[in-house]
């Protein structure tokens, strides 16, 4: 199968490239910079340079490319992951023009299938209880700050821009709600290792904040099974089997890495200091990966934070 890739050097690009080229796929990579080409080639890609708001150069990169499929993984988040809200702008237009800018291409261009990276805080921040939350939750459901609307919103603008396409039978469009993705080569989690490593990286309140998690690797191998057996039009939540309370996340990780365990830091001071980090870090995310096991024949080869921390500790 032909499979362009949007967002091919990236964090969860990179390896979902190798997983393409492994499993016999032909593979374009799209990148903004021609500096990037000797990567993507060296992963065995042929490498297509254009900007996605630049609609004339994209149509014509992917009518080059005659994908049966394309991949959207487009964003621009600071190397160390998002702090504040400045730092989603950049991500929240590719969110927004840009996916209605691949979408149109793609469809000229003749591709069957396209999967869109979107991610579970489509379902709000906040306290969403004990229950995992399905794909049947509604979205935005929970946001206790209207700052952090506009991420929400252009999540679900990308969503409903791939969704709507599929309803009218132009693309079959699929939609993947990722976890926290953590993994090697992931600016964020080298970010975090750092922090723990140095014992800076706090337990805010008694750490009860619920995140539900996805290694890298899985959520490469989630995408390589919803471009092969996603059903078109449908959304699926792609996280590992179990939800961890930071408190428990944090302190594994501590162990693993040979670390003193993370201190504790009044609720307060927090939201004072840093809201982003509040809100993420006091949010309780449990989500469930019942339909991408039942319908994409996915498992997770992490299917915990424990196993995906293990092959960090190198």
């Amino acid at each position: 199968m032909r499979i362009f890739v949007a967002g091919a050097t990236g964090a969860m690009g990179i390896p979902l490239v190798k997983h393409l080229v492994a499993a016999g796929h032909q593979v374009t990579g799209l990148t903004r910079s021609e500096a990037k080409r000797p990567l993507l080639e060296g992963l065995g890609a042929t490498a297509a340079v254009a900007d996605v708001f630049d609609r004339e150069r994209l149509g014509t990169v992917l009518r080059e490319a005659r994908p049966d499929a394309v991949v959207h993984l487009l964003t621009a988040l600071p190397k160390q992951g998002p702090r504040r809200p400045a730092d989603l702008v950049a991500t929240n237009r590719l969110r927004t023009e840009g996916t209605k800018n691949l979408v149109e291409a793609a469809i000229s261009a003749g591709a069957r299938r396209l999967v869109a990276e979107s991610i579970v805080l489509v379902y709000g921040y906040g306290d969403h209880g004990f229950a995992p939350l399905t794909e049947a939750h509604p979205v935005a459901s929970s946001s206790p700050s209207p700052w952090l609307k506009p991420t929400i919103d252009a999540s679900l603008v990308l969503e409903d821009t791939v969704l709507s396409a599929a309803r009218a039978g132009r693309i079959e469009g699929v939609v993947l709600r990722f976890g926290f993705i953590y993994g090697a080569g992931s600016g964020s989690t080298d970010a975090m290792i750092g922090m723990v490593r140095k014992r800076w990286m706090p337990l805010v309140g008694d750490g009860s904040g619920v995140w539900s998690w996805i290694h890298v690797d899985d959520a490469a191998r989630a995408t390589l099974a919803a471009i092969e057996r996603g059903r078109a039009g449908e959304v699926y939540n792609i996280v590992d089997d179990e939800p961890v309370a930071w408190r428990d996340y944090l302190s594994h990780c501590a162990r693993v890495l040979g670390a003193p365990g993370p201190f504790r830091v009044p609720v307060w001071l927090v939201r004072l200091v840093s809201p982003y980090a509040f809100i993420v870090l006091t949010s309780r995310f449990p989500v469930a990966n019942d339909k991408a096991r039942r319908e994409l024949d996915w498992r997770p080869m992490y299917p915990t934070y424990r196993e995906g921390l293990a092959t960090l500790a190198s």
